[in-house]
């Protein structure tokens, strides 16, 4: 059972919310908080596998409070759920350790199905946004790109093929079935290439390589 944590300083918001997920098999709304430092708490009482997080809250905004939810000892993934559609919102939960970013008008069916795959241990974008944060991280981010291939070069070869497969978007099962190994030691490269690269999920992993010539189309 995923144990989810909606946090939404809109009561209605987390009641459809809340709707959605417990009416979704394998899924069970475990905490709702009204605003960041409120999921704070919470996330230190109850074991929480997603956080479904707002960004504009009081007190502590839902950036920060991902930001701090990541930094905790068995940290959640965080899959940010706003209704504003800005660019700078995207880069800065990805930067804070968010492994999603959906709109709130996205089906439902589409955010039970970010709950699930962000507790996988994947990623998932609004297609719209995932689309621009490619764009403008390479227009943006090419000074780094030594530093990204400095980071790359820390990792074995193989490391170095499931990091272009992870690049160009494949799920873990896809990986295994290129590579010829078990998903489970695909999971465990996963963990020690975001070790290496010091990125907090795929989403980072996968910028980084691309920022480094890996995985580029």
């Amino acid at each position: 059972m995923i144990r989810t944590m909606i946090v939404d300083d809109d009561r209605l918001v987390r009641l459809a919310l809340a709707d959605i997920l417990d009416d979704t098999p394998g899924i069970t709304v475990a905490a709702e908080a009204a605003d960041g430092a409120e999921a704070l708490e919470l996330a230190r009482a109850h074991r929480i596998d997603v956080a479904l997080m707002d960004v504009r809250m009081p007190r502590v905004d839902g950036i920060e409070a991902t930001r701090r939810l990541r930094a905790l000892p068995d940290p959640p993934q965080v899959v940010v759920l706003t209704t504003f559609d800005l660019d700078q919102y995207v880069y800065d939960a990805l930067a804070a350790g968010a492994s999603g970013f959906l709109l709130k008008d996205t089906e439902p069916d589409e955010i039970a199905r970010a709950v699930r795959v962000v507790a996988a241990g994947q990623a998932m974008l609004h297609p719209h946004a995932a689309r621009r944060l490619i764009d403008r991280y390479h227009d943006t981010a090419r000074p780094s790109g030594r530093a990204a291939r400095v980071r790359v070069a820390r990792l074995t070869p193989r490391e170095t093929e499931v990091l272009a497969l992870l690049a160009g978007g494949a799920s873990n099962a896809g990986i295994a079935a290129a590579l010829g190994m078990r998903e489970s030691t695909v999971k465990a490269h996963v963990s020690r290439i975001l070790a290496a690269l010091e990125v907090g999920n795929r989403v980072q992993a996968a910028l980084c390589a691309r920022d480094a010539g890996i995985g580029a189309g």
